[in-house]
């Protein structure tokens, strides 16, 4: 049974702290906010939900019998922050604010709360804030139900990689059109007749806890389009948050001379992999989770091996 002596309580800002930073005051976010027609009241009562959210974890969480020393840690610093073996990691906000921290955390159990109920649906967040302390004293008894998430990861031939909870993006950052050569297959091994030169929108790979997310949408724009032509709709593949398998689209694949758009869908076994080669001299870009400030540049002759990561998301269960 692993031993912890830590617990990193990861926070996020609310939407009125941030905009306090852009404007110096909350007297003068109120003035932006009310000036553009909108509503303030929304913007305290949701700053002052999470405020009493962090203070009820303060005082569950860092006092007692749990024995554990509490750091906090604001979200922007995650991507730089060394998570230690000995740490158990509880995070505050979203939904998203899991599907940023589950990459960074390695094998770290992480308790998700959700500080306002009314406010947030929390796929991701099984606990409330009054839940969490006994959520964490279950994993420090080894009493804990993990739900082992399975993870998507691109990986350069310089080494440079980056994990998905959700999904990857490749593509141009720009709305220029992506180019690139896609290769299907066993990782490492001739391609054959499944490798492909196209030009298209980018490329989404998606995890099975990501499948609910930008990977539907991409289908329930592709059915849409069925029903106005009168054509068969497709369903996205159930895939649980476990499941080893990835799913990839190609978004708006372009048919010409020279881009083929024959391998526009599919799913990653176990194994397989999807082989990218760059063809773009600028732009083009990895990122994971929406997060296009953590990047890898993805340029010509860069070259992008993407499958299902060996690292997996522990988080604890209800």
């Amino acid at each position: 049974m692993a031993t912890f002596d830590k617990l990193v309580l990861v926070t996020r800002k609310t939407r009125l702290q941030q905009l306090v930073e852009r404007f110096n005051s909350k007297g003068q976010a109120r003035f932006y906010i009310e000036h553009a027609g909108g509503d303030f009241a929304d913007y305290a009562a949701e700053d002052e939900a999470y405020a009493r959210a962090l203070d009820t974890l303060h005082r569950t969480l860092g006092h007692g019998d749990l024995g554990l020393r509490v750091q906090s840690i604001e979200r922007a610093i995650v991507p730089t922050f060394l998570f230690a073996p000995s740490d158990l990691v509880v995070t505050v906000g979203q939904d998203g604010l899991v599907a940023n921290v589950a990459k960074y955390a390695g094998a770290q159990p992480i308790v998700a709360v959700n500080p306002d109920p009314a406010r947030f649906d929390g796929v991701l967040l099984p606990f409330r804030t009054d839940a969490a302390r006994a959520a964490v004293a279950r994993v420090l008894d080894g009493k804990a139900r993990l739900r082992e998430v399975t993870l998507a990861e691109a990986r350069l031939a310089d080494g440079q990689r980056l994990l998905a909870f959700n999904d990857l993006f490749i593509g141009a950052r720009s709305h220029v059109s992506a180019r690139y050569a896609l290769r299907t297959g066993r990782a490492g091994e001739p391609g054959g007749d499944t490798a492909e030169i196209q030009s298209s929108s980018g490329i989404i790979v998606s995890t099975g806890a990501g499948s609910t997310g930008w990977l539907s949408s991409v289908f329930n724009m592709a059915a849409a389009v069925a029903a106005f032509t009168g054509g068969a709709a497709g369903t996205p593949p159930a895939l649980t948050w476990e499941d080893p398998r990835l799913c990839f689209i190609v978004r708006e694949p372009f048919a010409s001379k020279h881009s083929g758009i024959r391998l526009a869908a599919g799913v990653i076994a176990p194994g397989d992999a999807l082989t990218i080669e760059s063809h773009m001299p600028q732009g083009g870009v990895i990122f994971s989770d929406g997060v296009e400030a953590d990047a890898i540049t993805f340029d010509a002759g860069a070259v992008a091996t993407v499958a299902a990561a060996a690292q997996r998301t522990r988080l604890v269960a209800a």
